[in-house]
């Protein structure tokens, strides 16, 4: 039962990412070089925030509530993130592949690698537990959560920095969707720590929050990819 229940939220943790690259055309560009990069450079990235983390922020207690000062540091070194997706997305050799294909190479690759560092020791760790708990489960629907954020900040990232020439009205709208994105880890530690948000209430409003972005990061990008 344990093996079982491991393995279930480790295909929900990790299979979408692999039947997206399937699933899509990336698979039949063989964009797999470019996630692998773009992992590479995730992993860069998640070093530098952790030394940033350890050196200016205090280590929250269990029962710390919402601390401003605290969050809004952990947005600063957050856009860390974003600096690495930009170095991703336009300073790394890619194939011959259009931009379309090219922030969703990255972006994929960038989630696979945050799901690995974040999830998968704990899953390998607390899921094989003679237990059964649902904590595993909502670990699994966060990576998928985070999986079309990832997307589709990188979607955002790609029309803020490589397409030229997009609608003057857009550019306002594409960077407060993807500030928005980049502070979701704040928003979300303050429904958890000041409103006592409990974990299905928090990760049904990722999801949700997911799919919105998502939706409209895709108009957004239709919208520019018209010939002006």
């Amino acid at each position: 039962m344990t093996v079982f229940h491991f393995l279930n939220c480790a295909i929900l943790t990790f299979g979408p990412h692999a039947v997206y690259y399937s699933a899509t055309p990336l698979s039949e560009y063989d964009t797999i070089g470019t996630s692998v990069k773009a992992a590479v450079v995730y992993l860069g990235a998640a070093l530098v925030k952790l030394v940033c983390l350890a050196t200016l922020l205090k280590v929250p207690d269990a029962n710390d509530s919402f601390d401003p000062y605290q969050e809004l540091m952990k947005i600063l070194i957050g856009f860390i993130d974003v600096a690495g997706l930009y170095f991703a997305l336009t300073q790394l050799t890619h194939r011959n592949i259009s931009q379309n294909h090219k922030f969703q190479a990255v972006g994929l690759g960038w989630a696979f690698a945050d799901s690995v560092l974040h999830r998968l020791a704990p899953l390998w760790i607390g899921a094989r537990g003679l237990e059964f708990t649902w904590e595993y489960i909502f670990q699994g629907l966060e990576a998928n959560a985070n999986l079309v954020m990832t997307l589709s900040l990188a979607a955002l990232g790609s029309l803020m920095w490589l397409r030229k020439n997009k609608p003057r009205t857009l550019i306002p709208i594409i960077y407060a969707c993807a500030l928005l994105l980049a502070t979701m880890p704040s928003i979300t530690s303050y429904l958890r720590r000041s409103l006592e948000w409990q974990t299905p209430k928090v990760v049904g409003f990722e999801l949700f929050s997911s799919l919105v972005m998502a939706f409209i990061s895709w108009q957004l990008f239709s919208a520019c990819q018209r010939p002006m």
